[in-house]
């Protein structure tokens, strides 16, 4: 691996993971602590939509995607905005939808020659230096945005109901929570794609979650992992030559095995 450093696509590489991690723990420890995975899913494959504009229109993909994203975001907030019962087949509408758009918009495009899998699975080694400048900037508004609403977040983790009694403005901070996911998103899926986006985004938070006491805790065990994770996948990727992303998400999902195995076998000694 330290050889490979060598190589300037894979520094660009180790950075975009990273980053991406950075927006993993904090924005993934959110959905976990709120329970929205599922909501985040959505916004997940609706952002597939924006890759289809972008290519589309002739714009950038990352900024375009990023733009499409939030507006995502905003429309799952909407329908989910007063209740989460009974919106799983708006939920659902989107999230296909989202995707069946994109790939429409690809193939309407003239002279469309990009490979569909790099967005379906991840195309890490291809993160051009420009787009690393606009991960990095993502991430400063994610973590200004987080620090600024630390207290509200936490409060909209533990108890909704609660926190709306006390003033807290419930309503917008639901609105904030998913633009932030679609944000997110866009970075995760230069990583490891749209198809494990989720993985990245649930099992670093997951993992986290048993040793944390406070969500500040949880976000900053999240970024550990996730960077961790991402290091090791690529590194896997390069000695085995695998799928970058794929090998990032085989170990996370190996770690995450890893500790379900060792809780139950906790539970038995116990018992």
């Amino acid at each position: 691996m330290i050889q490979a450093l060598s190589y300037e696509f894979m520094q660009n590489a180790l950075w975009a993971g990273l980053l991406a991690s950075v927006a993993c723990g904090i924005i993934g420890t959110l959905v976990v602590a709120n329970r929205v995975v599922f909501l985040a899913g959505a916004v997940a494959h609706a952002a597939y939509g924006g890759v289809g504009l972008a290519y589309f229109l002739g714009w950038p993909v990352l900024p375009c995607t990023v733009g499409f994203s939030v507006a995502a975001g905003g429309a799952v907030a909407a329908a989910t905005a007063r209740s989460l019962d009974g919106a799983d087949r708006l939920i659902g509408a989107l999230w296909a939808g989202g995707m069946a758009t994109g790939v429409i918009l690809l193939d309407l495009t003239p002279g469309y020659n990009a490979d569909l899998m790099s967005f379906l699975f991840g195309s890490i080694l291809a993160v051009p230096r420009a787009d690393l400048w606009l991960m990095l900037g993502l991430d400063a508004a994610i973590v200004a945005v987080t620090l600024f609403f630390h207290k509200e977040f936490t409060a909209l983790a533990f108890d909704r109901e609660f926190a709306s009694v006390r003033g807290v403005p419930v309503l917008a901070l639901h609105f904030l929570l998913l633009a932030l996911v679609g944000a997110s998103v866009v970075m995760v899926i230069r990583v490891v794609g749209l198809i494990l986006v989720m993985a990245l985004l649930t099992i670093p938070p997951g993992l986290a979650l048993p040793a944390s006491r406070s969500l500040g805790g949880m976000m900053a065990r999240s970024v550990a992992l996730a960077a961790l994770f991402c290091t090791a996948g690529l590194a896997l990727s390069y000695a085995l030559d695998l799928t970058s992303g794929a090998s990032i998400i085989a170990v996370a999902v190996a770690a995450f095995a890893a500790d379900a195995l060792r809780r139950r076998l906790a539970g038995r000694r116990r018992a």
